[in-house]
C-alpha cells in the first residue's frame, strides 16, 4: 500500500521493461530494469512478440537472480474455443515462476488456474478510480491506468484504491483509451483487442467539411507524439505511481537498452530526493557502456501528454507531418553537386554510416544513408536531391548504435567481505547491501607470512568474474598469516554460490488476491456494451454475477461482427483535433474550422464529434 509517512519502511517502486524476446529481456535487466514483461506463446496484445515457455523460464531464472520480476501478457479477449488452450498456457507460466500475467477478458477470473498474480492491462479501460476499485476488488494485484491521466487524477486512484498502480513513462501513444478502440477491426478485421492493431491512427487522412471539401491534405493527424516522462518521475511518485512502464515490446534491443538505462538512472535520483521514501524493488548496479540519452532513440517528438492540466494552448500532442523517426538537426543543405552528393553547413559532426533524412518539397520524410563525409559535402547511398535550404536530420547514428551494441550493462550486486580466523580454522563472510550473509569457513594450520598479505587476499577475493557481484569493502582481519590463494578462492566460490542459494529460496511466491466482492458496477451509466470486449462464456458470467447488470449482455464485436454498423463510435479519445488545430469549442477560435468535421483515408471516412462535457474526441465509422 502507497504511504507518505517517512516512518514507515520505504515503499518498493519498479522500473517496468519491454521485451521482445529473451535477449532483448537480459539486455533490459543488465540495464536496469526491476521488473520486465513480455509475450508468451500467445493471447499477448503484440502479435508479433510471442516467446516459447521455454525462453520465458530462461528469463525468470535469470532476472530472478537480481529480484526482478517477470510480467507475461495474456492481455487479448478470448475466444469460447480457446479457453482450454488459456488455462494451459497460463499454468505452464506459473509452473516456471512467472510473477503475474497481465491479462485484459475478465473470464480468465472464472479460470481454472493456479493462484498467479493477476495485473489489469490497459486494455481493461480503467478511466475511473470506481472502475479501478472494481478491478482491485475482483482479485486484481497492480492496476496499469490509462495514459490519459493527469497527476491529479491519478491521485482519486490512489485514494480509490490500495493495489500498486502502473503507469507509462514512455513510447508510443494510443490515441484511443486502450481497450475502446475498434477502428482497426472495422476497417481491416484487424483486432487491437486480439494483438493484431493495424495501427490506423499512423495513417494520412484528409480533414473534410460535411460536403467533403478538403480543409487539410493528407496529414498523419491521429499520429501522435511519443510518451517523454523522464522528468516527471517524482511527480508521479508523490501521486501514488510505484511502477513506471516503458512501452515497446515490438522495439529492438538498442531501443531497449538506452531508454531503461536513462530511466533507471532518474529513478534512482527521483528515489534519492524523496528523503527515504522509496526505493528499488530490485537488487545490483548497471554501468552501461554509453552515456543514456532518450531523444538518440527512435521517438517521433515527445510530449508529457495530459498529465497537467489544463493543457497549454501551444501545446502540441500529435505528429502530424510524419510517423517515422526524424532525429536531431544537424544542418542545412547549402548545394548540391550531383543527385549523390551533398554540401552540408553542419551544426554537429556526422560519421560514415549515419543516417539522414528530410522534408522534400510536398511535405514527405525522406531519408538515405551516408557512404563518407569529406569536410562539408556528404557522398549519399541512394539519390536524394536537396533544395539549398533544407534541414537535415540524423535518424541514426552509427557510432552511438556501435556503443549500444558494446554495452553488456554489466550489472553486479555490491557485496562486503569479512575475513577472519578462528582458531584452526578460516571464515569467509560475505554480505550483500540489503544484509543478506552467508558465511564459509575451511580447517587451516596456521602459518606466518614472510611479506604483507592484505593486497594479494584482496585480489583473490576480489575476482568475482562472471558473477552477478562485486566486491566494494573487504575487512581483512587475518593480518600477517599466511593462506594460500587456492584456498581462499575456493572459500569466495562455496560463499558466492551459497548467496545465490539463499536468494533462490527466499525469493518470495506471491499469490492471487482473493476477490472481495466486487459489488455494483456504478461506473457503468449505461450498462454494459460491446466496448467491454465479452468474448466468451466465462467472461458473461463474470458480468452476469453482478448485481444490477444488463442482461443480455452485448458481445464484443470480434464476436459478433454484424453489431458494428455505419455511424458507430470506433474510438473515444481524449486527444482533440480542433485543440491541436486552434479550434477548440470552448474558445473564441472555435470558428477556424466548421462545426461538422470528418476524417478521410481513401475509402475510409470518420465523422468526428467532440464532446467538451468530458473533453473527449469521439470517432464515428460512417462507411464500412
Amino acid at each position: 500500500m502507497h504511504t507518505d509517512d517517512p516512518a514507515d519502511s520505504p515503499v518498493s517502486v519498479e522500473l517496468l521493461a519491454p521485451a521482445r524476446n529473451a535477449a532483448i529481456a537480459f539486455a533490459a535487466i543488465n540495464h536496469g530494469a526491476d521488473a520486465v514483461y513480455m509475450g508468451a506463446s500467445g493471447h499477448g496484445a503484440r502479435k508479433q512478440a510471442a516467446n516459447s515457455i521455454e525462453d520465458v523460464r530462461y528469463v525468470v531464472e535469470y532476472a530472478h537472480r537480481f529480484g526482478v520480476k517477470v510480467y507475461v501478457t495474456v492481455n487479448t479477449i478470448v475466444y469460447e474455443d480457446e479457453i482450454k488452450q488459456v488455462e494451459f498456457l497460463i499454468r505452464e507460466l506459473w509452473r516456471i515462476g512467472v510473477d503475474a500475467i497481465i491479462v485484459q477478458d475478465m473470464g480468465i477470473l472464472r479460470m481454472d488456474i493456479p493462484p498467479i498474480p493477476l495485473h489489469a492491462s490497459t486494455q481493461c479501460d480503467i478511466r475511473t478510480p470506481e472502475k479501478a476499485r472494481f478491478l482491485e476488488n475482483a482479485g486484481f494485484s497492480q492496476l496499469v491506468l490509462p495514459r490519459e491521466l493527469s497527476l491529479d487524477e491519478i491521485r482519486l486512484f490512489r485514494k480509490a484504491t490500495t493495489v500498486p498502480l502502473e503507469a507509462f513513462v514512455h513510447g508510443a501513444l494510443c490515441v484511443s483509451y486502450s481497450g475502446d478502440c475498434q477502428a482497426s477491426f472495422a476497417l481491416t478485421a484487424r483486432s487491437a483487442n486480439r494483438g493484431e492493431c493495424a495501427q490506423i491512427c499512423r495513417y494520412k487522412y484528409d480533414l473534410e467539411n460535411e460536403k467533403g471539401e478538403k480543409i487539410i491534405r493528407d496529414k498523419f493527424l491521429l499520429s501522435l507524439k511519443d510518451l517523454n516522462r523522464i522528468g516527471n518521475l517524482s511527480e508521479m511518485l508523490d501521486a501514488g505511481i510505484t511502477s513506471f512502464k516503458i512501452e515497446g515490446r515490438l522495439k529492438d534491443e538498442g531501443y531497449v537498452k538506452n531508454v531503461v538505462a536513462a530511466y533507471s538512472n532518474a529513478l534512482d535520483m527521483a528515489i534519492k530526493a524523496s528523503g527515504g521514501r522509496f526505493m528499488r524493488a530490485s537488487k545490483g548496479r548497471s554501468r552501461p557502456a554509453f552515456v543514456p540519452d532518450v531523444n538518440k532513440s527512435f521517438n517521433r517528438g515527445f510530449t508529457s501528454y495530459f498529465l497537467h492540466l489544463p493543457l497549454p494552448e501551444s501545446a502540441s500532442l500529435a505528429s502530424a507531418d510524419t510517423p517515422k523517426w526524424v532525429g536531431e538537426e544537424v544542418g542545412t543543405v547549402v548545394g548540391q553537386t550531383t543527385a549523390r552528393r551533398l554540401k552540408v553547413r553542419l551544426r554537429m559532426p556526422l560519421n560514415n554510416g549515419d543516417g539522414i533524412g528530410c522534408f522534400n518539397r510536398i511535405g514527405e520524410y525522406k531519408g538515405c544513408r551516408v557512404n563518407r563525409v569529406d569536410g562539408d559535402e556528404l557522398y549519399v547511398a541512394s539519390d536524394f536531391l536537396v533544395p539549398p535550404g533544407t534541414k537535415i536530420y540524423r535518424n541514426s547514428d552509427r557510432n552511438w548504435d556501435k556503443a549500444l551494441e558494446k554495452s553488456d550493462g554489466n550489472r553486479k550486486i555490491p557485496v562486503s567481505m569479512l575475513l577472519r580466523g578462528n582458531g584452526s580454522r578460516i571464515i569467509l563472510e560475505i554480505t550483500d547491501e540489503d544484509g543478506v550473509s552467508v558465511v564459509e569457513a575451511c580447517d587451516y594450520e596456521e602459518q606466518p607470512a614472510k611479506t604483507p598479505q592484505e593486497d594479494a587476499r584482496r585480489r583473490v577475493l576480489s575476482k568475482l568474474g562472471d558473477t552477478d557481484f562485486e566486491l566494494v569493502e573487504l575487512c581483512d582481519l587475518l593480518r600477517d598469516r599466511f593462506v594460500p590463494s587456492s584456498m581462499l578462492a575456493s572459500l569466495r566460490r562455496s560463499a558466492i554460490e551459497a548467496l545465490g542459494h539463499v536468494y533462490a529460496a527466499r525469493y518470495p511466491t506471491e499469490f492471487r488476491r482473493l476477490s472481495s466482492g466486487s459489488g455494483e458496477i456504478g461506473f457503468y451509466k449505461k450498462g454494459l456494451s460491446r466496448h467491454d470486449n465479452i468474448s466468451n462464456s466465462l467472461a458473461r458470467g463474470f458480468y452476469a454475477a453482478l448485481p444490477n447488470v444488463n442482461v443480455p449482455l452485448p458481445d464484443a464485436i470480434e464476436v459478433s461482427p454484424k453489431s458494428l454498423r455505419t455511424d458507430a463510435r470506433v474510438m473515444q479519445t481524449r486527444y482533440c483535433i480542433r485543440r491541436e488545430l486552434g479550434a477548440c469549442l470552448k474558445t473564441k477560435a472555435a470558428g477556424n474550422l466548421p462545426k461538422v468535421l470528418y476524417l478521410a483515408s481513401g475509402a475510409a471516412r470518420f465523422r468526428l464529434e467532440f464532446d467538451c462535457s468530458v473533453c473527449c474526441m469521439n470517432v464515428y465509422l460512417c462507411n464500412s
